[in-house]
């Protein structure tokens, strides 16, 4: 068994995916946009009616897949609905020393809300939380 994230960004996917390749160095194994869908070529009006999205979303992430380190994160735009509302859950990401901690930190920070400062912890020597400029809550740990 095994779970995996599946973050819907409702519009923004494409550019959260970039960001998170450029912040973390994710590396994406597969993207789909809604008129990439086999069962809906040369006709965009229906994509958008069958899989429930605004007119003009067809060119949007229907689903994509992405690495970052060993986890693998899916996503999509969802119905495009406008800005995405991550409420209850943190991802977490490890790293291996103080500096990586400080630089993923202030990548994630940038058009984000730092949610708790970087800072020692009783079993961490940094650990903080942040939401990124797209919502998602990061929990950054280094490994003790």
């Amino acid at each position: 068994m095994q779970v995996q994230p599946y973050l819907s960004f409702e519009g923004r996917c494409e550019e959260a995916i970039t960001f998170y390749v450029n912040a973390l160095g994710a590396e994406v194994d597969m993207l789909m946009r809604f008129s990439d869908n086999p069962d809906f070529q040369g006709k965009r009006e229906e994509i958008a009616q069958a899989c429930m999205i605004p007119p003009g979303c067809e060119d949007k992430v229907m689903h994509a897949s992405f690495r970052i380190g060993d986890t693998t994160v899916m996503a999509s735009d969802g119905r495009c609905a406008g800005q995405p509302a991550f409420q209850g859950f943190s991802l977490s990401i490890t790293v291996p020393s103080d500096a990586k901690a400080d630089d993923v930190f202030a990548t994630l920070a940038e058009g984000g809300q730092v949610q708790m400062p970087l800072q020692q912890t009783f079993f961490s020597p940094r650990f903080g939380m942040v939401a990124d400029r797209f919502g998602i809550s990061w929990m950054v740990v280094v490994a003790s």
